[in-house]
């Protein structure tokens, strides 16, 4: 099976820019862990894609070479997950709202809706994978993000990939299922409540005693993020994604 998967290329600043950005050799090896047997990159600004190295990349692992999709995308594959729950939201359950006057366009999303995921619930939804082969020496916490809970309704799937990660043990984290504050243009539009959110939600991750915080919201790793590296930048939140890939075991 194949998997489509979004990827931020290098020279990507904007921070509400949505994708992966991490380690991608680890995060194909953990593509490869889990059964695919090629991988179709979404790439933000193809321009500055260097096709080489990626194609190393992918082979190495021993995947085909990746397609690299600039125009229409998503059309015939199997499945699309993607590693953010408000995007997979506003695919699923919005575009078929937002379409519903125009009819082509209408099919089209009604036909894509189920077959988009996010990344933990299809992991530990679909494939039924729950053990990745991870393991980290420590105390993790993990933040609902908005999207993904309310909107997917997707909650214990995060949380069992972290409990089978050998050696981590997961700690609760009070009102771990308030929003951080970052609501896409939320966080511009009211940046003084905004910050009051996401400095509550690093004095929970602090209180909670854990060495990391994980979640599986671009949006929110990007607000989090920021505060930490002004007010605590010995503390750091990852995405799910890169917490799994770069753990793995060599």
């Amino acid at each position: 099976m194949k998997i489509a998967f979004a990827a931020l290329t290098p020279e990507v600043k904007n921070p509400n820019a949505l994708g992966y950005r991490g380690d991608l050799e680890k995060t194909v090896r953990l593509m490869k862990e889990l059964g695919y047997d090629g991988i179709e990159l979404m790439v933000k600004n193809p321009l500055e894609f260097n096709q080489e190295a990626v194609e190393g990349i992918i082979k190495r692992s021993g995947l085909e070479v990746p397609q690299v999709c600039t125009g229409e995308v998503f059309g015939e594959d199997e499945v699309v997950v993607c590693p953010s729950g408000s995007c997979v939201n506003m695919v699923r359950n919005r575009y078929p709202e937002l379409l519903e006057d125009e009819p082509r366009w209408l099919d089209r999303a009604r036909n894509l809706a189920p077959r988009v995921y996010e990344l933990t619930e299809f992991l530990v939804g679909v494939l039924k994978v729950e053990d990745v082969g991870a393991a980290f020496s420590g105390k993790v916490a993990y933040h609902e993000s908005c999207s993904l809970l309310n909107g997917l309704g997707v909650s214990e799937q995060p949380k069992k990939l972290l409990r089978a990660v050998r050696g981590a043990e997961l700690v609760p984290m009070r009102d771990a299922d308030v929003c951080c504050g970052f609501g896409g243009e939320f966080s511009s539009r009211y940046p003084e409540i905004s910050e009051a959110l996401v400095a509550a939600k690093a004095a929970r991750f602090l209180e909670s005693g854990a060495d990391v915080l994980v979640l599986c919201e671009p949006g929110c790793l990007t607000n989090i993020n920021g505060y930490l590296s002004r007010h605590h930048p010995d503390r750091k939140a990852l995405h799910m994604a890169e917490f799994l890939a770069r753990n793995l075991a060599s």
